[in-house]
C-alpha cells in the first residue's frame, strides 16, 4: 500500500515576500531586543508546510540566530583576555545586521540563503 502525501512540494505556494520578511524580521533585535529569534521561528513553524522553500530558509535563520547567541555568550568571558570579547561583540553586531539583509535579497531572487559562521543545529 502506497501512502500519498498531499503536502508535497508541488502543492506548496511560492511566496517570496514571506521569505524576505522572515529574513528581515531578524532585524527586530535592534528595535525590541528579543524579536530576532522569536518572529522568524514563529513564521517558520507556521508556514514550513505551506510555502515553498520556507523549511530550508527557516532552518538557516534559526541556526544563524542560535549560533549568534552562542557566540555572544562565548564573547563574554573573552572580554577579560585583552578585550577580545569587545571585538567579538562588534564583529557579531555587524554580521547580524548585514547578513539578514543580504539573504533577504537572495530570498527575493529565489536563491538559497548563506549565513557565515553558522552551526547546523537543525
Amino acid at each position: 500500500m502506497e501512502v500519498i502525501n498531499p503536502q508535497t512540494e508541488t502543492y506548496l505556494r511560492e511566496d517570496k515576500q514571506l521569505l524576505v520578511i522572515t529574513h528581515l524580521s531578524q532585524l527586530l533585535t535592534y528595535i525590541t531586543g528579543f524579536g530576532g529569534l522569536l518572529v522568524p521561528l514563529i513564521l517558520w513553524i507556521i508556514n514550513k508546510d505551506k510555502v515553498k522553500g520556507m523549511d530550508h530558509h527557516g532552518k538557516e535563520i534559526v541556526n544563524f540566530q542560535l549560533s549568534l547567541i552562542l557566540y555572544f555568550i562565548i564573547c563574554i568571558p573573552l572580554i577579560l583576555f585583552f578585550g577580545l570579547g569587545i571585538l567579538g561583540f562588534i564583529f557579531l553586531g555587524i554580521i547580524s545586521l548585514i547578513l539578514p539583509i543580504i539573504n533577504g535579497i537572495r530570498a527575493s531572487n529565489l536563491e538559497n540563503p548563506n549565513y557565515l559562521f553558522t552551526i547546523r543545529f537543525f
